[in-house]
């Protein structure tokens, strides 16, 4: 991600763009986890201790593909960005 600070115009298109992305699955978990967290500036530790309540390893294990978060972990992860945590219909590709 680019060092410079983003416009407000440029921060919300970038929302918005992922945004869409979360919406038509294009997204693994950890890569949209670090796209919005990347989106808000902040570090790891910062992001996952004063936004979203969590230890910062759990955060670097979703954004890294691993571990197993908890349902309430992937809660505090989606409800900053207006997401909740449900069951999504499986598509052809899916399958």
């Amino acid at each position: 991600m680019s060092k410079h600070k983003l416009s407000d115009s440029e921060l919300d298109q970038k929302r918005e763009e992922l945004k869409r992305a979360l919406r038509a699955g294009e997204l693994e978990l950890g890569d949209a986890v670090r796209r919005m967290r990347q989106l808000t500036g902040l570090s790891q530790k910062v992001y996952a201790e004063k936004i979203l309540k969590i230890f910062p390893r759990v955060l670097m294990d979703i954004e890294g593909g691993r571990g197993n978060p908890r349902l309430e972990t992937l809660e505090k992860v989606a409800k900053p960005w207006g997401f909740r945590v449900g069951f999504v219909p499986i598509t052809p590709v899916d399958r």
